[in-house]
């Protein structure tokens, strides 16, 4: 196949999967529901997922360090995710059946991430492409996967949104298949996975900063798993829920795009507390109501919630010694964004079921508790592993 610029052939497979992801995170818990699946198993079944991908960045991403094997692995990862995916065709309503293909396809799922961003660090290392450029086409192209299907869902029904999901993966493998121009290798990185994870989160800053982003993006749990299912229930249409999800991530994309020039000069810290009181004000105001002009803010608050605390956490871990910046990495998609998120979906999920949209007020207080915790990542560096 023809090669494409680094930029062309990250940006483009970056469109499809985050199309796929605009499609699979707002609605996957309506296309459960659609399967008659109550609140409580919803929450099991997402919190299954999330807690596989964690498994996916703790063991399998590591296989893949060295950056000749990434592209690869892309393309495998992509593949195995398409077909574990079709495979919730076939589950029919046993919720054992969902369980199982849930957890095939997050493991194909997880990896991507981490390793489509491990090359877009490469190639912005060797000055062939921007980083937050090239990644700002998969936030436009997850705006427009949620936009789509929630159109789709409210004309033609729930199971437009597997139908819409498995189109992105099946274009994002086609993608995946081209050959970038500048091929990625690892002669500068390959002592960098040498730090053993365990070693990093004996260290207090390390254990403070995990704890802290935990907090912030784990409270985010009941939000991913059931604000289309609450905001439905209170009479919102599918496609005003699809704008709705679009709108956050609009939101996410403006901070993104100026935050050299908002916070550039403002402190690690200052950064994290912004983002712990907009926790509050947003899951407060989705606890308390469901007007729709409420939900305009409690969207654009999304730029404040997930977004500044995810640059402030790169922040951090790249201000950390040179050799614990990709094990940070490996820790911050497998912890907080993985097994924390697992973890507060399930909770989510039972306290859905028993207390409605009042979820979100132990979502607002993890912002309340993350308010007080400090991070400093300057600290020595741990020992490494010899082997």
């Amino acid at each position: 196949m023809q090669r494409s610029s680094p930029y062309a052939w990250l940006s483009t497979y970056l469109v499809g999967f985050f199309f796929t992801y605009g499609v699979y995170l707002p609605f996957w818990g309506l296309w459960f529901e659609s399967q008659h699946v109550d609140a409580s198993d919803i929450g099991v079944l997402i919190g299954l997922g999330l807690a596989s991908r964690c498994v996916a960045n703790l063991f399998i991403t590591p296989r893949f360090s060295r950056m000749e094997r990434i592209l690869p692995a892309l393309r495998w990862m992509t593949i195995g995710a398409c077909i574990t995916l079709g495979a919730h065709l076939f589950t029919g309503q046993s919720f054992w059946l969902m369980a199982t293909a849930t957890v095939l396809f997050n493991l194909f799922l997880g990896p991507i991430t981490p390793l489509s961003d491990s090359m877009a660090n490469y190639y912005a290392k060797l000055k062939t492409l921007d980083y937050g450029r090239t990644r700002l086409w998969g936030s436009i192209a997850f705006v427009a996967g949620s936009t789509i299907v929630g159109y789709l869902v409210a004309n033609f029904g729930s199971q437009m949104i597997l139908y819409t999901a498995l189109l992105g993966l099946a274009v994002s493998y086609l993608l995946v298949l081209r050959t970038p121009a500048v091929l990625p290798t690892s002669e500068t990185q390959t002592h960098q996975s040498k730090v053993k994870l365990l070693a990093l989160l004996r260290k207090p800053s390390v254990l403070r900063f995990i704890v802290l982003v935990s907090l912030i993006q784990g409270s985010h749990a009941a939000y991913y798993g059931f604000s289309a299912i609450h905001w439905k229930g209170a009479g919102i249409s599918e496609d005003i829920i699809g704008y709705l999800w679009s709108l956050g991530v609009i939101s996410e994309i403006l901070v993104f795009a100026m935050s050299r020039r908002w916070f550039s000069g403002l402190g690690l810290q200052a950064l994290f507390t912004m983002a712990s009181i907009g926790v509050m004000l947003r899951w407060g105001l989705t606890a308390a109501t469901t007007d729709i002009v409420a939900l305009v803010v409690v969207q654009s608050l999304h730029g404040v919630t997930f977004a500044l605390a995810h640059i402030a956490a790169i922040r951090y871990i790249q201000m950390a010694p040179e050799v614990e910046m990709v094990p940070l990495q490996a820790l911050y998609n497998a912890l907080p964004m993985g097994a924390v998120l697992a973890l507060m979906t399930a909770v989510s999920g039972w306290g859905y079921q028993h207390y409605g949209s009042q979820v979100f007020w132990v979502m607002a207080v993890m912002g309340l508790i993350a308010m007080v915790i400090k991070v400093s990542p300057k600290t020595k560096p741990v020992a490494q592993n010899a082997s």
